[in-house]
């Protein structure tokens, strides 16, 4: 298996992971994936007139990641899809922008619907035949303020036989605009990546540019970071709890969870002013500090809204109506979850214990690790009870560090980036798992920058758990997992 152990700093010079012809190179992933790890990330990178491709692995049991590259791709390669579902919207990405075409790929067509694989036209899409099945075509423009997407269903009466999700409508070309820097727009663009993951983001772009150039955070920075990402955490959980209740039409707990979740995000307000977090984590640490009073005065206020949290979901896990649109709507087995390689609480709900936090533990986590919430029934229900238990002990935690926050400086010195080098870094987000890759170039600036963020792995998930289901419960499911459309469409 040729695959390059990736140290735990998460970057080794580019020339330790030696190039591999194609066939070698897909031979090593699918051994590596066979044994055991997943596909966090598989970008092309334009090398001369061809494109390489660089896969990053990592081994949840044995808290171990590494890399293999490909030799530089003219025209075609034999696809690692049919034997490795995990890298499908991958290799379709890949087609999408540098032409290099994955043969043999099942349903070979554009991610975001532009770029030089896309086809001339409009996309096609996967179709049912046969006597009273009919399709239902949602979107890309909804009800409200919703971001794009469009979402085509293949239906027998009310069941879904079939759903092709179609996203692209918020591409922006982020990872283009990061490609050349760090500059002083790059955290700007890392903290809009996905609007209410800015914390979850800024800290795996401050992870790659600390690994890169040797610097490592202060003890109380890694705690203050902690701190706000768990608020980020459970304020998305607790809007998508009470969410999910009014997509129910239960609207006692709607209407609670919606004021809820305003409460966490005020308390990440009074760690740096803004209630998304922006601003607050930088590379090499964090930007603002806070005084033994202010962090002696949120304890009381996250532990009250977390009572009354616990107050408002009482209501969902106790009345019979909710927990009957709950059970048994959208279930994905533990077998679908490994093929797509889902993440997050999506992944949890299935029994799957994948959480970066534990999986791949750094810094603050591997000094104060945290209790990892799981299902197993992997339904609507589970993957709302996963958020609720994720909220207490989210809070737990965080009110832990707080009372206890080292002493010292909030932030250190960086240098320059390392020439021609790989740096991978891991975060748990709200959603799941982040990962951020970069190369730089002979001169220490960003050759390619990727970023996956979790919904990228789980719209499938989506459109697997709608199989057999009512169309009616769509927005149900939908809702449970709670993707992000640019997110994935950066």
């Amino acid at each position: 298996m040729s695959v390059t152990a990736i140290p735990p700093s998460g970057t080794l010079p580019l020339a330790e992971v030696p190039p591999l012809p194609v066939d070698r190179f897909r031979r090593s992933v699918l051994d590596a994936v066979g044994s055991g790890q997943r596909i966090l990330s598989l970008p092309g990178v334009p090398d001369g007139d061809g494109t390489g491709l660089l896969a990053i692995l990592g081994s949840d049991r044995d808290h171990r990641l590494s890399a293999a590259r490909s030799e530089p791709i003219r025209g075609g390669y034999r696809a690692l899809t049919p034997e490795c579902p995990q890298a499908h919207l991958f290799e379709r990405e890949i087609a999408e922008r540098f032409g290099v075409v994955p043969e043999g790929h099942p349903w070979l067509k554009p991610v975001r619907f532009l770029g030089a694989g896309a086809a001339p036209g409009a996309p096609d899409f996967f179709r049912v035949e046969g006597d009273e099945v009919h399709e239902v075509a949602v979107g890309p423009v909804h009800a409200g303020v919703i971001e794009p997407g469009h979402f085509r269903f293949q239906c027998h009466g009310e069941r879904v036989l079939f759903l092709e999700i179609a996203l692209g409508y918020q591409h922006r070309g982020v990872e283009r605009a990061l490609a050349g820097g760090p500059d002083a727009r790059t955290i700007h663009l890392i903290e809009t990546l996905a609007g209410d993951t800015s914390i979850g983001h800024a800290w795996a772009y401050s992870l790659v540019v600390e690994a890169l150039s040797g610097s490592s955070p202060p003890p109380r920075a890694e705690a203050l970071r902690g701190v706000a990402l768990e608020l980020e955490r459970a304020a998305n959980h607790v809007g998508d709890l009470g969410a999910l209740a009014g997509d129910v039409g239960y609207l006692p707990a709607a209407a609670f969870c919606g004021r809820l979740r305003g409460d966490f995000l005020n308390l990440t307000a009074g760690l740096c002013g803004s209630r998304l977090g922006r601003g607050l984590v930088r590379p090499g640490g964090v930007a603002f500090d806070l005084g033994a009073e202010q962090a002696a005065a949120l304890v009381p206020l996250a532990l009250g809204a977390l009572a009354e949290a616990a107050d408002a979901t009482s209501l969902l896990w106790g009345t019979a109506t909710v927990r009957a649109r709950f059970e048994e709507t959208g279930a994905v087995s533990p077998g679908t979850c490994e093929a797509l390689g889902l993440v997050g609480p999506a992944a949890r709900a299935c029994g799957i214990g994948r959480d970066a936090r534990t999986s791949f533990p750094s810094g603050i986590w591997r000094e104060h690790p945290i209790e990892i919430a799981a299902a197993a029934t992997g339904d609507v229900r589970a993957r709302a009870w996963v958020r609720w238990l994720e909220v207490q002990r989210s809070v737990a935690w965080l009110c832990a560090r707080l009372a206890a926050l080292p002493p010292g400086p909030i932030r250190a010195s960086a240098a320059g980036l390392a020439p021609g080098s790989l740096a991978v870094s891991l975060v748990e987000g709200w959603r799941g798992e982040i990962c951020h890759t970069a190369l730089t170039d002979d001169t220490g600036r960003f050759r390619l920058y990727k970023v996956v963020d979790p919904s990228f792995h789980n719209w499938s998930g989506l459109a697997a758990a709608m199989r057999d289901q009512p169309i009616s419960d769509f927005p149900l499911c939908n809702k449970s997992f709670n993707l992000s459309y640019c997110g994935h469409d950066l």
